[in-house]
């Protein structure tokens, strides 16, 4: 049997592990740091199937905090990243993001928006007049205002992946092509992890970053996370409308969005009740967005009744099912195992702040920002914290 030796390792080598894995060698590149993937090609990871979003519009102070430091380190991470030669082009789109506001979620809508502003966010908040001037396709249906985050936009989610896996890898970081079979545990301590074929790996210091797949990694040590692999899909559609500059992502209260890439092809999703769970299930379904979306569709913005579908994917959300935001930590009954999991679908955006803080946590640095109301203890406690009553994009 071959047994390695590390001083941190990262279950999943996502965008979630690879941040961590840089901030921890930027910190010390001393440590000598694995990240094990089991998909090196990236063909099913939730970091390449991201839309590449990032907004500032939210309701809770820290997952504010964690886009603003987001913001700040897109303008810089071309350069961070940079190994040799090679330089990252993140193709960063600040086209803004609109957000609909209708009766029903205006109360909360305007408080988050007060929220942003105290917090020094470029956000305002529009009437619906100047909702359609933002995007004058849309038909208003419902709507009693918006709002629009000035600095929030889309990227390429492979190139932020391939920047912070390169630059990790060029710190001293290791990828290990490999599949963890489970954790192992020795006197309520982390010891390593062991992994499909045989190899083991000791360590004291395990960072569970696996994504969809993070409550299946931790319930080979006895631990229970309420995160749940639940399949999402985006469909591509080309339509006759050809704007003359990109419009802002649209967001509907009901969760339905609309993404224009350029030209007349947008993308379009929504999260729906019976979407499926499942640790395997990629295939795109076109008969789910005629049946179930198409119509909603049409409703608000009339145009798309003539459209083609030209396409579309299929990836994994892991699904905090106790209150839908991340876990960040330590679990409090396993000294040594950290948690970067169940960011129901926020995780690229958030990976910058998520990165720097679990690295700081496992070296004991001073926190640049406290995340601790995301620790995993406010699980075994009971004590969720929801990011609002009625938002759930």
């Amino acid at each position: 049997m071959k047994i390695d030796k590390f001083d941190i390792v990262m279950i999943g080598g996502g965008v979630i592990g690879c941040a961590i894995a840089y901030y921890l060698l930027h910190s010390d590149n001393r440590l000598k740091v694995a990240l094990i993937e089991m998909d090196p090609t990236y063909v099913r990871a939730s970091s390449t199937l991201s839309e590449g979003n990032i907004r500032v519009q939210f309701n809770l102070r820290e997952n504010i905090q964690m886009s603003i430091y987001g913001l700040q380190m897109l303008k810089e991470f071309s350069d961070q990243m940079a190994v040799s030669e090679t330089i990252p082009d993140v193709n960063f789109r600040q086209q803004g993001n609109l957000f609909i506001v209708d009766a029903a979620s205006r109360a909360e809508a305007k408080q988050g928006y007060m929220l942003q502003r105290t917090l020094g966010c470029e956000v305002e908040w529009l009437s619906p007049k100047q909702v359609q001037n933002h995007y004058p396709f849309y038909n208003l249906q419902d709507c009693v205002g918006g709002t629009f985050g000035r600095q929030d936009g889309t990227m390429s989610p492979e190139a932020i992946l391939t920047g912070y896996r390169r630059k990790a890898v060029s710190l001293g970081a290791q990828f290990v092509h490999g599949r963890v079979e489970k954790l192992l545990v020795h006197n309520n301590r982390i010891a390593g992890v062991s992994l499909y074929g045989g190899r083991e790996i000791t360590t004291d210091i395990v960072v569970n970053s696996a994504g969809a797949w993070a409550a299946q990694i931790s319930r080979t040590a006895g631990i229970n996370l309420p995160i749940s692999p639940t399949k999402r899909q985006v469909t591509v559609i080309e339509t006759n409308l050809h704007p003359e500059n990109l419009l802002p992502p649209i967001f509907f209260p009901s969760g339905l969005y609309c993404i224009h890439e350029g030209n007349g092809t947008f993308t379009c999703a929504r999260s729906l009740p019976d979407d499926p769970v499942s640790y395997d299930d990629f295939r795109w379904d076109r008969k789910r967005f005629e049946n179930l979306l198409w119509g909603e569709l049409v409703e608000v913005i009339p145009e798309f009744n003539d459209l083609k579908i030209t396409g579309g994917w299929a990836g994994l959300y892991a699904v905090n099912t106790f209150d839908d935001n991340a876990i960040l930590g330590e679990w409090p009954q396993l000294h040594g195992f950290f948690l970067a999991n169940g960011f129901s679908g926020h995780g690229f955006q958030q990976c910058h702040a998520v990165g720097r803080y679990i690295s700081e946590l496992i070296l004991a640095r001073q926190i640049s920002l406290d995340l601790s109301i995301f620790s995993p203890k406010r699980i075994l406690e009971d004590k969720p914290v929801f990011e609002n009553e009625t938002k759930i994009i």
